[in-house]
């Protein structure tokens, strides 16, 4: 079993790198589009502007691996930038087309009394209707603190596709997004503590019952 840490161009890939490790030693950093195919897992982290985010996996023909992966059911997880990349466009900027792997936009958080950017530790709350069980939330606890570093919010056209939700103040914006195999956290699972690692280890455990399917 052999994870990606897509490598493309953005901030922050080598502490995912390490917390993936911790369950997945066979985690690769890369940009290789045919390296990145030959894994059963796809991870995409990142700090940074939405444009430059889609820009980098462009001009690294990463687009159409992500969108096969996907296809495939192959799992793939998002983190922070990565997870706003999944959705169909992008408003940092100007609008931005994003990788469309679940419906939805990015948008600056509204005008509210609280410092933005959001940063920090939070609670992610469970919407009433979703249930943890077989995702990367389960086995979490009720309302876990997650980090955050963030001045945009995912906003999913389907509420069935966000996982868990924060408040920030009198805001409440989507904190985790999933679809299928396809999973996005605006949080830092891999700065979140013992909680967040829990979060990487089901994933990883998601990938390796992928990879014994195919």
């Amino acid at each position: 079993m052999k994870i990606a840490i897509l490598d493309y161009g953005v901030g922050n890939l080598h502490s995912a790198l390490k917390a993936f490790k911790l369950f997945c030693p066979d985690t690769i950093m890369t940009e290789d589009p045919g390296e990145v195919r030959s894994t059963d897992g796809l991870v995409l982290p990142g700090v940074g502007a939405f444009a430059a985010g889609m820009e980098g996996l462009k001009s690294r023909r990463l687009i159409d691996v992500i969108s096969e992966a996907a296809q495939g059911n192959k799992p793939i997880i998002g983190i922070c930038l990565g997870a706003q990349l999944l959705l169909s466009r992008g408003h940092e900027f100007g609008e931005h087309k994003g990788l469309n792997l679940i419906s939805g936009e990015v948008v600056h958080f509204p005008k509210i009394p609280q410092r933005v950017p959001h940063i920090g530790w939070n609670e992610i709350d469970q919407p009433d209707e979703v249930d943890w069980n077989g995702t990367i939330l389960e086995n979490t606890g009720e309302s876990p603190e997650m980090y955050f570093v963030h001045s945009y919010v995912m906003q999913p056209e389907n509420d069935g596709d966000i996982l868990s939700q924060t408040t920030y103040g009198n805001f409440t914006f989507a904190s985790a997004i999933r679809k299928g195999n396809v999973y996005g956290c605006q949080f830092h699972p891999e700065k979140s503590g013992e909680m967040g690692l829990n979060i990487i280890e089901k994933f990883v455990q998601l990938v390796e019952s992928f990879s014994k399917m195919h």
